[in-house]
């Protein structure tokens, strides 16, 4: 195992300790959609979005852990959402992820529906509790002047219609296409992919103190590693190993999904990855201390294998 391997285990395990923290408790009449809920957030993975806002937090000198906390737990929430909905018989109808059933599968498409939708207002319930923490932030130079107000705005506004929701509509009706136009395609990916970590990665810098033109370049940044990373996801789509990846691969092919893949064929797909990349690590590397574990993990997401 290499040092950054290493390392990217522990980060995912403090994220994963701080996500667990905030789960709500299985019990009452309502056990079975908070079983169901946590059953889905359970269910494994590098937590990503949640690692990629600490490590902005600390990149920008962040103090305190019980300010970041609740929107890294609310990030992670917010994202298993999209997957269980990703996952329904209505859409995508993939029997497993990351090596076990999806949760339809387990509880039934109807529970599974407002198990993704208890997760998405539970996110929502768990980003306020930002405002238990007595920290003082320094005001911030845009629309609010309450960082944690903006971040709030930013976690609502990149998970919606103007973000993922918006993504995943375009996403919807470009399926049976003939042709998604590549305008759509970008856009697609920006918003279902890109979005979450624009604002993971811009959530975590508000927070320690960065100012509105620095979280514009953050936000220019993570939108060309969200675009990056799905090319690579659609990549793997047709190349990858199914029992590495822990779900169906073909699936693109099988939804008749049109793909960075099927418009430019896997060479190109792939020059663009590195294209992308490149870029993203331009502007990243301009804050100090990116090289250390940030940078390496921009380079790991983007050229993964599952």
């Amino acid at each position: 195992m290499s040092d950054f391997d290493r390392l990217l285990d522990e980060k995912a395990a403090e994220a994963e300790k701080i996500v667990k923290s905030f789960l709500p408790l299985e019990e009452g009449y309502q056990k079975t959609v908070i079983e169901a809920m946590n059953y889905s957030v359970l269910a494994g993975g590098k937590r990503i979005r949640p690692v990629l806002m600490m490590e902005m937090f600390r990149i920008f000198s962040g103090k305190s852990e019980e300010i970041i906390a609740p929107f890294m737990a609310a990030m992670e929430m917010i994202h298993t959402y999209s997957l269980v909905h990703d996952d329904l018989p209505a859409l995508d109808n993939d029997e497993y992820r990351r090596g076990r059933k999806t949760t339809h599968v387990v509880y039934g498409p109807g529970m599974a529906t407002i198990a993704g939708d208890g997760l998405l207002n539970y996110a929502f319930e768990t980003a306020i509790k930002v405002f238990n923490c007595k920290e003082e932030l320094p005001l911030y130079d845009g629309e609010f002047s309450d960082r944690r107000a903006v971040a709030l705005k930013i976690l609502a506004t990149k998970a919606g219609i103007y973000g993922m929701i918006g993504g995943q509509c375009a996403d919807i009706e470009a399926e049976g296409k003939a042709c998604a136009t590549e305008d759509e395609l970008i856009f697609i990916h920006e918003n279902k992919t890109a979005a979450l970590l624009e604002s993971s990665m811009m959530i975590g810098a508000l927070l320690a103190g960065a100012d509105s033109a620095t979280l514009k370049e953050i936000e220019q940044a993570a939108r060309k590693i969200g675009v990056a990373f799905q090319i690579q996801d659609d990549v793997l789509d047709v190349t990858g190993d199914e029992a590495e990846l822990g779900k169906p691969v073909g699936s693109d092919e099988k939804n008749e999904k049109t793909t960075y893949v099927t418009l430019h064929g896997i060479e190109e797909s792939k020059r663009e990855v590195e294209r992308l990349s490149d870029e993203a690590i331009g502007i990243l590397s301009e804050f100090e201390g990116a090289d250390t574990f940030l940078i390496p993990l921009v380079k790991w997401m983007i050229t993964r294998n599952k």
